[in-house]
Parts: C-alpha cells; structure tokens; sequence
C-alpha cells in the first residue's frame, strides 16, 4: 500500500513538472523574450536603393512582427527602437542582454551595384566568401556614426576581415539555435513567399556578436532592385515578411519548449537506487561546459537538460547539471549529459558548499 501510495506521489510530481513546461509559462518571469531590432534609423538612414529608405522599411517590418508576437501572452516583445531614432549597436545588444531575450532578430534591407535580388538571413560567423564580408562591412559601418566608436568596439575596424574575426571568439554559444531559427525563417520566406533564396550565411555582423542568445540578421530583400524595392516598400511586401518572420519566431518556440518538455519528463523517470551511496553533506553535480560568456541556465541553452546551476571561476564561468548526494545517480547524471552531446562530462564533488576532489568526498 505505501509503495502504490509513493508512486502516486511521485507520478502526480512528475505531472505538474511537466504541465508546468508545457503551459509555456504563465506568470512574466516565464514569458518567451524576443528582442526586436529595426536596423539603422535618425541619422543613418541605411542604403537608399531607388530612393527607398532601409531604416523606415526595417521599422515598419520590426513594428508589426512585434505587433503579432504581442498577441501571444506567454511572449514578451522588446524593441531597440520604436521610432526614427539612431541607436549605437553595442546599445542594441546591451538592451537584448539586460532583458535576458530568449531570441534577437536585427532587421535590415541589402543593396547592390546590380540588380541582384532575394532575401537572406544571417549568423554570426567567420565570413566564407567576400561577398559576406561585404554585406557585414555595410551593416558594421554604421559604428563610424558613434561616439567613441573605437572605445566601444576596442578597435574594431569595419573594413579590415581581420578585425571581423577577432570579435569571433565564442560564437558557438548560440550558433545551433541561431541556425535553427534562421534557417525557419528563410525557409518561409521561400516556401510561402517564393522569394529567390539567398540562403542562410554566416557573417561578421557587430550587432549580432554584442548578443548573448540566439540571434540572427535578416536581409528582407535589395532596395536596388527595382522590382523588389518597391515590393519591399509596399504595404503588402512590408505585411508578408514581417508574418514569414513572426511565423518562424513561433514556430521555433514551440520547437524548443516541445524539447524541453521531453527532456524534463525523461530526465525525472531515473531508476531508484539505493540509499547506501548517500553521502552525507556532499553534492555531486556534473560539470558539462565551461565559457568565458554567461548564459542563461535555462533547458534550451543546454541541449534540453534541466537543472542546470553556474559559478564563476576566475574569468571562466562553469555549468553543471544535476545536483545529488548520491553517487550512483550520478552515473545516469553522466549518461544523460553524454546522450545530448556533452562528451567530456565528468562529476565534480561539493563537500558543505565548497569544492573538493572526489576522492576526498568519497571517504567514509
């Protein structure tokens, strides 16, 4: 009788730990963050292809993505600017960061000496071909207009590809789920707008590298195209890009959270073990990753695992999953960590909070 009593317990746990994911989150410190960002604006009007103007179109794009997002009451939508005013990059992402966003998109129009045409979406990456560098030299440029550009940026040079790689370093934080995301929004705009496909790319772009979650740069389409300027300028053309965008914006989320609910519910099932292994005022936690960043411990940062805790270390941040005094569990704790790609996991030992060998934490 205890026992059926105790897997009720534990079932009617494991359920409201599981709706709770699944509900998407009700109360404001859950709500999905996305960071809207209408790229250039005041007095960086962007490219003027056909007399259009980049940083009007990019405004009335991001305004009604944001709109639609806002229908939607477990997502917050924050924007970088809301009106004609110029803000710095380096601001752009400094607003993303304070707001712990779960997703940045950076709205922007391309141009060219051609009649070239199509929409792209870009991540942060090393540049693969000039004609990458070339987009992000025009976007970057921008930091000329700041104050202080040099200070701001420690010396960045738009125009040098040797400065575009040194603002690399740790872009593999977030470069899965910026991909992902990307690649759903370029996919929409092929598949249901049969816009020409310029592809996902990866690109030096400031504004994405100030970030610190998934982001990505989306080029509606060039203004100097003529065909496709106006289209762009248009109500209709403005309409149909921002809902291709909004679309993938949802359905990434939903993607995500899907995840995260399969993990949490795999992740509680564990195996009773015996209490024989308990050891008393130790915590065995699984170290996964180590960054000079930090990220958010949320699920979808880390592959689907749960619990996930940080500290600081010197100037390196450490993130473990899970949290036991029993040892054996800590061999399913590795295990899961090992199937979600964290290969190099191993266990590190807490003895009354503060960190020892395991050896040590292993002594009767």
């Amino acid at each position: 009788m205890k026992t059926n009593t105790l897997l009720l317990f534990v079932s009617f746990i494991l359920v409201l730990t599981f709706s709770s994911y699944a509900n998407n989150g009700n109360s404001d410190g859950d709500k999905f963050v996305v960071v809207l960002d209408a790229g250039h604006g005041g007095k960086d009007p962007g490219n003027m292809g056909n007399g259009y103007k980049e940083k009007d179109i990019a405004l009335k794009v991001v305004l009604a993505i944001g709109s639609a997002l806002e229908k939607n009451p477990n997502i917050e939508v924050i924007y970088t600017r809301k009106a004609d005013k110029f803000i710095d990059l380096f601001v752009r992402g400094k607003i993303a960061n304070k707001a712990k966003a779960d997703l940045f998109v950076s709205v922007h129009c391309d141009s060219h000496t051609s009649q070239a045409y199509g929409a792209g979406t870009f991540v942060l990456g090393l540049h693969r071909n000039n004609t990458n560098f070339e987009v992000a030299k025009k976007e970057n440029s921008v930091i000329l207009l700041e104050d202080n550009y040099h200070q701001n940026y420690a010396g960045y040079d738009p125009n040098s590809p040797e400065s575009a790689i040194s603002i690399m370093m740790g872009m593999e934080d977030y470069l899965d789920q910026s991909i992902q995301l990307a690649s759903l929004i370029q996919s929409n705009f092929v598949g249901k707008l049969k816009r020409k496909d310029r592809s996902v790319k990866q690109a030096g772009f400031i504004v994405l590298h100030q970030t610190v979650m998934p982001s990505v740069l989306v080029e509606l389409g060039f203004l100097t195209n003529n065909k496709e300027g106006a289209y762009l300028n248009s109500k209709k053309g403005q309409q149909d890009m921002s809902k291709a965008i909004t679309d993938a914006i949802l359905q990434y989320k939903a993607s995500i959270e899907q995840n995260v609910a399969h993990t949490v519910f795999e992740d509680e099932v564990v195996e009773t073990v015996s209490t024989s292994d308990i050891y008393k005022d130790v915590t065995f936690k699984v170290q996964i990753a180590a960054s000079s960043k930090s990220i958010a411990t949320k699920p979808y940062n880390f592959k689907g695992l749960s619990t996930i805790s940080k500290e600081k270390t010197g100037n390196l941040y450490k993130y473990y999953y899970g949290s036991t005094s029993n040892y054996t569990q800590t061999k399913q704790l590795v295990s899961d960590a090992k199937s979600k790609g964290y290969k190099s996991s191993f266990v590190v030992a807490f003895k009354n909070g503060k960190k020892v060998s395991l050896t040590e934490a292993l002594k009767r």
